[in-house]
């Protein structure tokens, strides 16, 4: 199959079941740097004194974690095992539960009720917002949605043209527009042609921008405003994709992007092969917004929907 090729990824005869496995393997995999690293500070015959908590404490922040989590966290753990000595088959439980609680709930799509969901993505360049929407579009197209990418990445000509190698590979309809145009114009096309063609989804690709650069993020605002005008209720869902790479760098773009238009649920990239899988709990805490997708890889199943207890099974197991 030309996807799984482009992804490189082989076709699979997987069973719905060993692909639910399969999917939780590429997240272990996409974590294994975080799991180790939390690992190594817990051994047994140790005590649980000032010593060990400033390891515990180092690893957590040096995963990602963030200074206020890593701090309550081993406030927590001193209180239940401070001075005497404890077994990992105690203490993974006690730390799994309570990492568990600061995630919530709201991880799914708020799909429309009915018509047409709008779904915004935005992110900084690099990230992998343009791949993650294909993959989206997969996802969606492969539980029998149908879906309409919208080119609004007018900025560089490049981004158009690779959205549209995607449609095409993908076989759905994109509503495009001339480079250095007007994105606004390209996303109230795609409204509209939406709206009267009654498709499930519309995927609305946005200009990569740093949140420093204050015209290109006003210029998110009003897409958010033209498309709320077209369609009450929209949008739906606006995703910021984030580098789980970049850390605590990602909470500073997602605090900018909110102010814009405000996020509704985000995408962490790249979790694979990086040791910082636990920023995802400062994020959470600091913004209130949920993980909705993790990429743990780059084949085209390796976009997941985020499953809280899943993610921390991954840590610990």
């Amino acid at each position: 199959m030309i996807l799984g090729k482009l992804f490189g990824n082989k076709e699979s005869n997987d069973t719905p079941e060993e692909e639910k496995l399969g999917a939780f393997a590429r997240l272990r995999r996409g974590l294994g740097k975080t799991r180790a690293a939390l690992a190594s500070v817990f051994s047994l015959g140790r005590k649980l004194d000032a010593d060990l908590l400033e390891e515990v404490e180092t690893i957590l922040i040096q995963s990602d974690f963030g200074p206020t989590v890593a701090m309550e966290l081993c406030d927590d753990l001193e209180a239940a095992y401070s001075d005497r000595e404890f077994s990992p088959d105690e203490v993974v439980p006690f730390l799994k539960e309570k990492l568990r609680d600061r995630l919530g709930a709201g991880h799914s799509i708020s799909w429309a009720e009915q018509g047409t969901t709008v779904i915004v993505v935005a992110g900084v360049n690099g990230v992998g917002k343009t791949t993650s929407i294909a993959k989206l579009a997969h996802q969606w197209r492969s539980e029998g949605k149908s879906v309409i990418l919208a080119a609004g990445d007018t900025f560089r000509a490049a981004a158009i043209e690779q959205l549209g190698i995607w449609s095409e590979r993908l076989g759905v309809e994109m509503i495009r527009g001339k480079a250095g145009g007007d994105p606004a114009a390209v996303v109230f096309d795609a409204v509209h042609a939406a709206k009267e063609k009654q498709v499930d989804v519309l995927l609305i690709d946005t200009a990569g921008r740093l949140h420093t650069e204050k015209p290109l993020m006003d210029q998110l605002g009003k897409i958010g405003r033209v498309i709320g005008k077209q369609l009450e209720g929209a949008p739906h869902e606006v995703l910021q994709v984030l580098d789980a790479t970049t850390g605590q760098n990602a909470i500073l773009q997602a605090k900018a992007f909110h102010e814009v238009m405000p996020v509704t649920g985000l995408v962490l990239t790249k979790l694979d092969g990086t040791a910082r899988g636990g920023v995802i709990f400062p994020i959470m805490k600091e913004m209130g917004l949920p993980v909705k997708y993790i990429g743990v890889g780059e084949g085209i199943e390796d976009l997941q929907s985020f499953d809280p207890d899943r993610f921390i099974d991954a840590l610990f197991d």
